[in-house]
């Protein structure tokens, strides 16, 4: 069977977006928020690469900043999503019983209101802020790596070797540190990549619908929003960021089905 391999142009378009966002203004120090009147809707040109927005200022530095404010908030949700998926999937595959069973209402009870919709009504009753976009993205996006874990959690406990230590009464702590973690992280990592991409496009469609970053800061979903208004006469305000949050999604989807691949390749191969 041949041997599945990373794709090596998500992993490159990644890489050169974090560089372009935390390393390039080190050589590109033009301020985000400096005004220009004589400057205003200017196209791409060399003194400005990607042309400047309706109060004249620079889409390059803008990008770029936006890009961090972006990134670190699909990063933080992500990973607090993730991490909460995780407790509560093995809690539930692990324990069963009682546990499961509240595990299954929680759920059910998060799912029973569309994800987008949910993010609209806290949106609406929190001050708008990185953190609390993060932790409103993170509370909302957790049960889909809360049901994979689960499900693997149970295959796992199943296991011969797992019903040996249990009626060896060894400690439940250990055996989920030294056995279940090491089997479930491939799965994890998939399930992270998976979360990652959903953060920033939800992000990007609340700040876009301007219910996440509001001015002066700045998003790719806060500029793509601002670019919607003048999009018929200067292209380039909404046709960036846009095309940033295309290629960081794209790239994790592609990254994600790839280690899904892998994954599933190891499990045939045992």
């Amino acid at each position: 069977m041949k041997k599945k391999k990373l794709p090596i142009a998500s992993l490159a378009i990644l890489g050169s977006i974090l560089i372009f966002t935390w390393i390039l203004p080190l050589i590109y120090p033009v301020d985000p928020f400096a005004l220009d009147a004589e400057a205003i809707l200017m196209p791409p040109s060399w003194e400005n690469p990607l042309g400047t927005d309706r109060l004249g200022r620079d889409i390059f530095s803008r990008l770029i900043y936006g890009g961090q404010v972006s990134l670190l908030i699909g990063l933080g949700s992500a990973i607090i999503a993730s991490l909460i998926g995780l407790v509560m999937g093995v809690s539930a595959g692990y324990f069963q019983g009682k546990i499961d069973g509240i595990f299954v209402v929680v759920v059910d009870l998060f799912l029973t209101f569309p994800t987008f919709f949910l993010l609209l009504a806290l949106t609406s009753y929190m001050e708008a802020s990185s953190l609390a976009l993060i932790l409103i993205i993170s509370l909302t996006g957790w049960m889909g790596t809360a049901r994979l874990l689960r499900s693997q959690s149970y295959e796992i406990t199943q296991k011969p070797f797992i019903k040996i230590l249990r009626v060896a009464s060894v400690s439940k702590i250990k055996i989920i540190f030294k056995y279940f973690l090491p089997l479930l992280a491939p799965l994890f990592f998939v399930s992270f990549t998976f979360a990652l991409s959903g953060a920033i496009l939800a992000e990007s469609g609340l700040s876009y619908l301007g219910l996440g970053i509001t001015p002066p800061q700045m998003s790719w979903g806060s500029m793509l929003s601002e670019g919607k208004s003048v999009m018929e006469i200067a292209w380039w305000v909404s046709f960036f960021p846009g095309l940033m949050i295309f290629l960081v999604t794209f790239s994790l989807i592609l990254l994600s089905d790839s280690l899904q691949s892998i994954t599933n390749q190891k499990e045939l191969n045992r």
